[in-house]
């Protein structure tokens, strides 16, 4: 085969009192990269607490240019079918296919209307790969940061259909950091929602990603009501 192959497995825990360092969830992934610059990734993520548990799989790729071009979604909430949604997204235009027993079958259209960032499809390998929007040559700093996604809910836990956010993403500068997977070389990067874009206002979110290309998820956590940690403890490149 002629294309690369990155696998990873990022474990969650909590930093809830009393419950510093359980484990609430894992997430195992992989990233194919194609000779013509293309990625996709893939996704399974677990979240056992709280409830109701959250099943998530996840297919997007990205163009050369690091834009999303599609993305499929299927979700299991409290082991139970919540839906699932094909994403077609251009320029122009995000298209969605969804269908689920709360929402039947869903046909969406919206015109994108200027430029925009990405797509959040909420898997905490995802988060990491759309830091490369930002320019870390103009040194520390944090701008509006415009996306689709397919759920507003901060666990991505509500039926599949095109939503947008406006948040802000923060580079605040780069580092040397040991996690159970290795020693990198990292970016560190901070999501913050202050005017309460997404499902009434997100928790501040700070990861670190591999400094070079690929912007590998190496740990990160969310402050607020949500007292969540995440580490790589796995990693493969071949």
């Amino acid at each position: 085969m002629v294309h690369k192959t990155i696998t990873g497995k990022i474990l969650y825990t909590s930093k809830k009192p009393g419950r510093e360092g359980h484990e609430r969830g894992r997430e195992y992934f992989t990233w194919t990269k194609h000779t013509d610059g293309s990625r996709t990734l893939r996704a399974l993520c677990e979240i056992d607490e709280p409830e109701p548990t959250v099943l998530r799989d996840i297919t997007y790729s990205l163009d050369a240019n690091d834009m999303p071009t599609d993305c499929f979604v299927r979700l299991m909430i409290g082991d139970k079918f919540m839906g699932a949604g094909l994403f077609r997204i251009t320029p122009d235009m995000v298209e969605c296919e969804s269908f689920g027993p709360l929402i039947g079958r869903v046909s969406q259209k919206m015109p994108v209307g200027g430029d925009f960032d990405g797509f959040g499809t909420h898997p905490i390998a995802g988060d990491a790969y759309i830091t490369k929007k930002i320019d870390k040559t103009k040194g520390a700093h944090d701008r509006k940061f415009r996306t689709f996604l397919p759920s507003p809910d901060h666990r991505g836990a509500t039926p599949p259909l095109i939503a947008e956010t406006n948040i802000y993403l923060g580079y605040v500068g780069d580092e040397t950091i040991t996690v159970a997977a290795g020693t990198f070389e990292a970016s560190h990067y901070r999501f913050t929602d202050p005017h309460g874009d997404m499902a009434g206002g997100h928790p501040d979110y700070d990861v670190w990603v591999t400094a070079d290309d690929d912007a590998i998820f190496l740990q990160g956590g969310v402050a607020g009501y949500m007292q969540t940690w995440y580490e790589l403890v796995e990693l493969e490149r071949r």
